[in-house]
């Protein structure tokens, strides 16, 4: 598994305390919403801790914004992310990291992701948003992707989509398992 660069944390500080003034919510209120400690948001909105993908997809959804919306910094007209860079998080329950490469502008509805992961355990994801669609192409691997309670086996090359509003998963069955995601938002 490649190192990872680490949660943008000045960027999700600033993006938690502009989303919730925007929504008028209070720091307990936010808190109780994702499931989160109310001192996990406090250090976040000061721009400290190491926040999982989780923690953040949770955060999204208490204040009604896509996950992309906390870690994606302002961009330039022309933008180029190498491999192995970019705001990269890792999941706490598995061997699975997501690279964002590019959020969601305004008006636009999509995220776009890479995931590198490994076998031995699972990333299993709660609903997001109600109408995220997610589709997945598998670039290096095998996995098992999609509902939960129905994962398709995906090969290289092969294509899968999926209501990203019901709980879903992503397990690498083999070594070096790469993937691009498209985060479909209505």
């Amino acid at each position: 598994m490649r190192e990872t660069t680490g949660a943008p944390l000045a960027t999700i500080a600033a993006a938690l305390q502009r989303e919730r003034q925007r929504t008028g919510l209070s720091l307990t209120e936010v808190a109780r919403r994702a499931g989160v400690a109310k001192s996990t948001l406090s250090q976040l909105e000061q721009g400290a801790g190491n926040p999982s993908i989780e923690t953040l997809w949770a955060l999204g959804n208490a204040l009604g914004v896509p996950f992309s919306q906390l870690v994606d910094p302002p961009r330039p007209a022309v933008q180029v992310i190498r491999a192995g860079q970019g705001a990269t998080l890792a999941s706490q329950d598995a061997d699975y990291l997501a690279t964002l490469l590019a959020a969601c502008p305004p008006r636009a509805r999509r995220d776009l992701y890479v995931i590198a992961a490994e076998p031995g355990s699972q990333r299993d994801s709660a609903p997001h948003l109600p109408g995220v669609v997610e589709h997945v192409v598998l670039a290096a691997g095998r996995a098992l992707v999609g509902l939960a309670d129905d994962p398709v086996e995906l090969a290289p090359g092969d294509y899968c989509a999926y209501p990203g509003d019901l709980p879903h998963v992503f397990r690498a069955l083999v070594p070096g398992t790469f993937a691009v995601l498209v985060s479909e938002h209505v």
